[in-house]
């Protein structure tokens, strides 16, 4: 097994979804609950990797630093020759027997909607790999990675080869549906890219998520730098979090299907012998709460009356019976960023002077020594808000 330190795509979508769920699944090993889907998707898997196994033709590995590397050329011709014999449907049929995980069903009907289910769908799965043999040079590998600096690791269902000589990764999928846009936006994908590109020889051209249900390959061609920039964002995000034992719960959709609620401070419920105690707690802080906010509902209009006072008698100073109000004023500019940039752009700014500093543009629209026509297309492109606010002083050390 690969160490908790090396992240797999389940382990950084678990993670970034809820830190709290990652810590209960990986570091307190508690275990998810069976469901029939996660038990039908892996009776589909075992099934299809046994039945792929005969067909694969190695290819070669990279191999570290001093080490020999093999390829094809290396192989015994009695070993690699061609593919083995694909196992016949009935023989098929009786490894889905023996492999069936029974666990997660809801009932015994739906149970056997799904066998039938798997059924049709590796029938109907064998059939084209008798019309169009795959030429796979791995099934169910299990590869582990540095991917700049984070150590990653994966199980990949499937490696072909394609025509040309490159790689063709594909990850099967027996779920209701699956779209174009599943595949363009998998981060699994993308990890399995690096993970291939970083173990084999041969370039990586293509991308593949197989839906079973309708025997469609929804292919995507290899991952741009940039794409894959993103996905090591996600996944250097995560490592931090486990690193720094960041396991705080996000409460979100997510809870509904969770079977960890018992555990969460989010859903756990308080001992029965400290509620009423509790109770008056929450009581009173709401009361308090509430009085906080009248209070300040208060101060804003009694600050208000002030002001409309000052202004009448153009004074900044009013005195108390102990204390004096002293009105200040605070000036902030706000400038349009769709408009600052172009104009910083268009001098050679851009790279010194952030569009969205709006403190560092207005230094700009102050400085002497800046063109004036500059200057001026900066201050229309912003205005100026004036915010007045109180300050009390002692009044016995104002006298």
């Amino acid at each position: 097994m690969a160490p908790r330190t090396a992240l797999s795509y389940s382990s950084v979508r678990t993670y970034l979804e809820c830190p709290l769920r990652w810590k209960f699944l990986y570091v307190d090993d508690l275990k998810e609950a069976p469901r029939g889907y996660f038990s039908f998707g892996r009776t589909v898997h075992t099934v299809l990797e046994e039945l792929l196994k005969p067909l694969v033709v190695p290819s070669g590995r990279r191999v570290g630093s001093g080490a020999t590397q093999h390829t094809l050329d290396d192989w015994r011709p009695g070993d690699r020759g061609e593919a083995g014999r694909l196992p016949s449907r009935s023989e098929m049929l009786a490894l889905y027997e023996s492999s069936w995980v029974r666990d997660g069903y809801g009932s015994t009907d739906e149970e056997k909607r799904y066998k039938q289910l798997g059924e049709e769908l590796l029938l109907a799965y064998h059939d084209d790999l008798v019309r169009a043999p795959p030429a796979p040079v791995s099934v169910e590998e299990h590869l582990e990675a540095k991917w700049n600096g984070v150590a990653v690791h994966g199980y990949i269902d499937r490696i072909d080869r394609t025509p040309t000589g490159g790689l063709e990764i594909l990850d099967y999928k027996t779920s209701r549906e699956l779209t174009q846009a599943d595949a363009v936006e998998s981060d699994q994908l993308s990890l399995y890219q690096v993970l291939v590109e970083q173990n084999y020889p041969e370039p990586v051209e293509r991308l593949t998520l197989y839906h079973l249900r309708s025997r469609t390959p929804r292919s995507v061609p290899r991952r741009e730098p940039a794409v894959l920039e993103g996905v090591h964002e996600r996944f250097t995000r995560a490592g931090d979090g486990i690193r720094s034992e960041s396991f705080q719960p996000t409460p979100g959709r997510q809870c509904s299907r969770c079977e960890f609620k018992s555990l969460c401070p989010e859903f756990r419920l308080v001992p029965e012998p400290e509620q009423a105690q509790l109770l008056q707690l929450v009581d009173r802080f709401h009361r308090l709460r509430s009085e906080e906010e009248h209070v300040e509902e208060q101060l804003r209009a009694t600050a208000e009356a002030l002001h409309r006072e000052a202004e009448r008698l153009g004074v900044h100073r009013i005195s108390g019976s102990d204390r004096v109000a002293i009105r200040r004023r605070e000036e902030v500019w706000r400038f349009r960023e769709e408009s600052v940039a172009p104009i910083l752009a268009e001098h050679g700014l851009d790279g010194q002077v952030r569009s969205d500093d709006a403190e560092a543009i207005r230094r700009l629209t102050q400085d002497p020594n800046v063109d004036a026509g500059l200057r001026r297309r900066l201050t229309e492109a912003g205005g100026r808000q004036v915010r007045w606010y109180w300050v009390l002083e002692d009044g016995a050390a104002r006298s």
